[in-house]
């Protein structure tokens, strides 16, 4: 009547640890932030535990920010430098809470 559950039975690899476990014992990963929309989208899976252990805040903009500072390409005090000139320049500075 509602169709056929077997792929919540599939297995699935956490991104975060590289833990197997099927697929209805995950959480579903959305790079983009909107797993709401489904079209044309492969998902990536985090166990539980990753998942808590995530900040569920908003990231908009982040993945574009990521591209034009080239993240993963320069040393870790170059991209810091970089990410945080282009983040002040872009909403100000960072406020202390």
């Amino acid at each position: 009547m509602w169709g056929s559950r077997s792929r919540d039975a599939e297995s699935v690899t956490c991104i975060a640890c590289g833990t197997s476990l099927r697929r209805d014992h995950a959480r579903e990963y959305d790079k983009y932030g909107d797993r709401w929309d489904r079209d044309g989208k492969e998902f990536e899976y985090l166990c539980k535990a990753c998942d808590r252990e995530l900040c569920h805040q908003p990231r908009d903009e982040l993945e574009g920010l990521l591209v034009e500072v080239d993240a993963g390409e320069h040393s870790r005090d170059e991209f810091l430098s970089w990410y945080s000139a282009l983040v002040e320049e872009r909403y100000g500075p960072l406020e202390e809470q």
